[in-house]
């Protein structure tokens, strides 16, 4: 991308004023969206980012500059402005750049890039019939496709000089149910870090069937009832609760400023015995993967939670210092234009050995959640509330009639502790996570699991 004695001279700009760490992150990035509606292609926009990163640390200080001139003279202008902000002492040291060499563990067999757009439109339309034809109540169906490929470069005073090529593909399938009255919508958004064969190969009768029957159901569902009741949370998408309520929690971008109810609590009993939980960035060709984060460092596979006990946090570089520990591979951004901190990639509760029919038959009177739709949480305190997309009455073990309105209130420390069945069903759900350094493709995922208690708020009453 750019010459790496460039590199080297933009490093050491970035410490004249007494920086102790500096580093450069340059991404070069092809997008492409298409969006169909009614049959029709609505929207389709490609295009090209490039752009570079600068960030330099003078013990807890940290500041961040980035630019799309990158020519040398241009470089070295934002990396000396960018150090006058820094009060440090004496000049950090630039040690000599090693190149390392990734082994590839997400492969790619087919670059979007590559792709004629016939192909991807084809796809498209195809998934657009199968919904429509779901059932005559399928009103509208709406399709975005998205492919990704992320060109990275990332050099730090350290020595640090690293490469890696990232590429996402998702298809995003929204189908809306009416009867003349009311209208319900069904879901399904499958994406994986992953080439075009991945579009190609999925199973398009069960992604947009499954967003058609979602919003059928729902039509005819009556109103969902309120109260405190054990609520059973199916996998996959079920992991966004715990994602957005404890996930965040154990962030080091909280942590480390003690906005976390899990701040100083390593080694203290935070669940049951039954609830492990893991952030693994190494999973091959998840949506949340990543060879690298955005530090240059190799994703791992971080255990969080083992057996209720909190063992660790997701940290990144900076916050490393301010923790006094070290950084585990979990630093993210959505782009050069973002400083980045800790971020999750794929998280998820590990499996355990129920089986799914036993957590029902073993549920009296509760509430079972298949689907989760989206929600809020308050990143400091984990109180949250979350919409149901597809709910369902659990009655004497059995699952009962469908039911609208639902929406889950609690809190996700206390939910965690409350997790009185895993199942042995673990599956990953992919979506998009907001925070600091912008929107991130990311896996929520975990085995079907029971809370023996949550508030549900629905429009029927108790």
């Amino acid at each position: 991308m750019i010459k790496q004695s460039i590199i080297e001279n933009v490093l050491e700009a970035a410490l004249f004023t007494g920086g102790d760490f500096s580093e450069v992150f340059i991404e070069d990035k092809y997008v492409s969206t298409m969006e169909l509606q009614s049959g029709k292609i609505e929207k389709s926009i490609s295009g090209r980012e490039f752009g570079i990163g600068i960030r330099i640390f003078s013990g807890l200080q940290s500041i961040y500059t980035y630019t799309t001139d990158f020519s040398e003279e241009g470089l070295l202008l934002a990396a000396k402005r960018a150090a006058l902000a820094i009060k440090g002492g004496a000049q950090g040291i630039i040690h000599p750049l090693q190149k390392e060499t990734i082994i590839p563990i997400h492969h790619i067999h087919q670059m979007p890039q590559t792709v004629e757009q016939a192909r991807k439109v084809a796809i498209m339309r195809k998934a657009n019939d199968i919904a429509k034809s779901y059932d005559e109540r399928i009103q509208q169906v709406k399709l975005r496709y998205m492919d990704e490929e992320q060109n990275v470069l990332i050099a730090n005073s350290e020595g640090k000089f690293v490469e890696d090529t990232r590429v996402h593909s998702r298809l995003s399938i929204q189908a809306i149910a009416t009867d003349g009255v009311e209208m319900q919508t069904g879901f399904y958004g499958p994406g994986a870090h992953a080439g075009f064969e991945f579009i190609e190969n999925l199973n398009l009768e069960h992604y947009a069937g499954e967003a058609a029957r979602i919003a059928v159901t729902m039509l005819g569902a009556e109103e969902c009832p309120s109260g405190k009741f054990p609520v059973i949370i199916d996998n996959e998408f079920g992991g966004v609760i715990f994602h957005e309520a404890c996930g965040h929690g154990l962030e080091a971008t909280s942590v480390a400023k003690n906005n976390s109810v899990f701040a100083n609590r390593i080694g203290e009993k935070v669940a049951p015995d039954i609830v492990t939980y893991i952030d693994d960035g190494t999973l091959p060709n998840e949506w949340g993967s990543l060879s690298i984060d955005d530090e240059g460092e190799k994703t791992r596979k971080n255990v969080l939670i083992e057996n209720g006990i909190l063992k660790g946090y997701l940290v990144d570089k900076f916050n490393a210092r301010r923790m006094d520990t070290e950084a585990t591979g979990s630093s993210r951004r959505e782009s050069y234009r973002f400083n980045p901190t800790s971020r999750m990639t794929n998280t998820y509760i590990a499996p355990g050995t129920s089986k799914p029919e036993e957590i029902i038959a073993s549920t009296e009177n509760g509430i079972y959640a298949k689907y989760m739709g989206g929600g809020s949480v308050d990143p400091a305190t984990g109180d949250y509330n979350f919409s149901v997309m597809e709910a369902y009455l659990v009655k004497d073990g059995k699952i009962g009639s469908p039911v609208r309105g639902a929406t889950l209130i609690g809190n996700g420390a206390k939910s965690l502790q409350l997790v009185d069945r895993v199942g042995n069903n673990l599956g990953h759900g992919a979506g998009m996570c907001g925070s600091l350094s912008g929107s991130l493709p990311v896996n929520v995922g975990q085995p079907m699991i029971r809370i023996s208690e949550i508030t549900v708020g629905g429009t029927k009453g108790e």
